[in-house]
């Protein structure tokens, strides 16, 4: 596997030098492209979701076989930084991670996802430039079991593949 991200298209680079880049990378031979729910960074709400929407974009124009290529993406933990996302989200739950599998099909234009991820862990972390650990932040999370189960059912209905 070859791997290649995606994280800055549709800010950095605009849809069109995206679509080239990822021509570009596969025809170098990348086969393996790293999205994420949030993306492109720096994220903004007008862009949330950009990322994938080219991936699945150029799929389409290109007429990429699907099994000729590894997706991967990822799942936003809370965050009071990008509310846009699911209104936060406040938690990593069960119907957190449901929804956000559903809305990246939804955007790359696929029936499935090779590699699904959480992005951050529903706990506190110091996150986007933050430096220090501020042990006051702390709060109750989801249970990572709830977390796996959740994911869990997305391999279960197809919607993700596990190798």
């Amino acid at each position: 596997l070859v791997v290649a991200g995606t994280m800055t298209m549709g800010e950095q680079s605009g849809p069109p030098e995206s679509l080239r880049l990822l021509d570009a990378a596969f025809d170098a031979g990348v086969n393996f492209f790293d999205s994420a729910e949030m993306y492109p960074v720096p994220q903004r709400a007008e862009t949330h979701g950009r990322s994938e929407e080219l991936v699945g974009r150029w799929l389409r124009a290109r007429r990429v076989p699907r099994d000729s290529v590894v997706l991967a993406t990822k799942v936003a933990g809370p965050s009071g930084q990008m509310t846009w996302i699911r209104g936060g989200p406040v938690a990593l739950d069960s119907r957190n991670i449901t929804e956000a599998i559903d809305s990246s099909l939804r955007r790359l234009g696929v029936d499935y996802i090779d590699l699904y991820q959480i992005h951050w862990p529903d706990r506190y972390v110091p996150m986007f430039g933050e430096t220090d650990y501020d042990p006051s932040r702390q709060y109750a999370s989801i249970p990572m079991e709830e977390q796996l189960e959740a994911l869990g059912k997305g391999v279960e209905s197809g919607k993700v593949h596990w190798p």
